[in-house]
């Protein structure tokens, strides 16, 4: 087993393809693809399933992938301490529901990380595919919310995909609703006071069940509803619309402006946390990241409900 090996498993897991794999490694496809079935023969473990769609990791693979990835980790800082050798282009991925704070989050490691090299991924998305992406690890790290009516369903996919949650914080749902809205003056909504105006929530794809929804209260009947995918277009709908949608109330003044959230008078409570695959040692951009998160909603909690992006 070589250092180089190493490399190649740890750069097919994050394409999820040989031959994209290869091409970033400037070598060819047969030699890949050898290169790992030699890996594999050594270690008497299958670490992808190779189909006709492409390829997948197994759960020893991915088990491996985590000790590949502190090897590697560890031959860089022995490289750049003794051999000063530039650090090579670090990678790093999120996959979320759509939270602003993620964002800002976000943002503040962009903004800290001293490097001229670097590849970052934020993906907005549905909440299966959340989970899909750490299991696979495609992302790093997943961020999602459990309460009372979804927690038994979405621990039954963690549990299956070896994922463990961490809370980040306790939430009581809030509604966002645009700053010249009818009810924007109240301190607080009912669900009666909502019935009138337009729902928005993120439509889930081929999982578009009420245990993956983003919003709470997804089983109740409304008489106007309406389906986005993305976070920008379901703001310009709210202002357009008179619409709302309903979240946790953490909002940030910096990327959006024109929204105010008020209170749900409903008695429920959602707890907005973090997935990473248990198999797999959390890295140091990982680790920084998740500090910037609790760094981010402990400052943005302190502002009132009703303020603007």
């Amino acid at each position: 087993m070589t250092l180089q090996q190493l490399k190649y498993v740890i750069e097919v897991a994050k394409n999820q393809s040989i031959s994209k794999a290869a091409q970033n490694l400037f070598i060819s496809q047969p030699s890949l693809s050898n290169a790992l079935k030699e890996l594999e023969q050594e270690l008497g473990i299958t670490i992808f399933l190779r189909t006709s769609k492409g390829i997948t990791i197994t759960a020893e693979g991915t088990e491996f992938l985590g000790y590949a990835r502190q090897v590697v980790e560890q031959a860089e800082l022995l490289e750049n301490r003794y051999a000063n050798v530039q650090p090579s282009q670090q990678h790093f991925s999120v996959s979320s529901q759509h939270y602003a704070f993620v964002v800002s989050a976000f943002v503040r490691l962009f903004e800290n990380y001293d490097r001229d090299e670097y590849e970052f991924t934020l993906r907005e998305t549905r909440t299966y595919e959340i989970i899909e992406n750490v299991k696979n690890l495609q992302s790093e790290i997943g961020i999602l919310y459990l309460n009372n009516f979804n927690e038994k369903v979405i621990r039954k996919f963690l549990r299956e995909a070896n994922l463990e949650f961490y809370p980040l914080f306790e939430a009581k749902p809030h509604v966002f609703i645009h700053i010249g809205h009818p009810l924007a003056h109240q301190k607080s909504v009912t669900l009666e006071d909502l019935h009138a105006y337009p729902c928005l929530s993120f439509e889930q794809g081929e999982f578009n069940s009420f245990y993956f929804s983003e919003e709470i209260l997804s089983t109740i009947s409304r008489p106007k509803n309406i389906k986005v995918s993305d976070r920008a277009t379901l703001f310009n709908l709210l202002i357009g619309l008179n619409g709302y949608t309903i979240s946790t109330g953490v909002i940030s003044q910096e990327l959006n402006k024109n929204i105010c959230s008020l209170p749900l008078e409903v008695d429920e409570t959602m707890t907005v946390g973090y997935i990473v695959h248990k198999h797999v040692t959390t890295s140091k951009l990982a680790a920084i990241y998740i500090n910037y998160l609790k760094e981010t909603i402990k400052d943005e909690l302190k502002i009132s409900s009703r303020y603007s992006f």
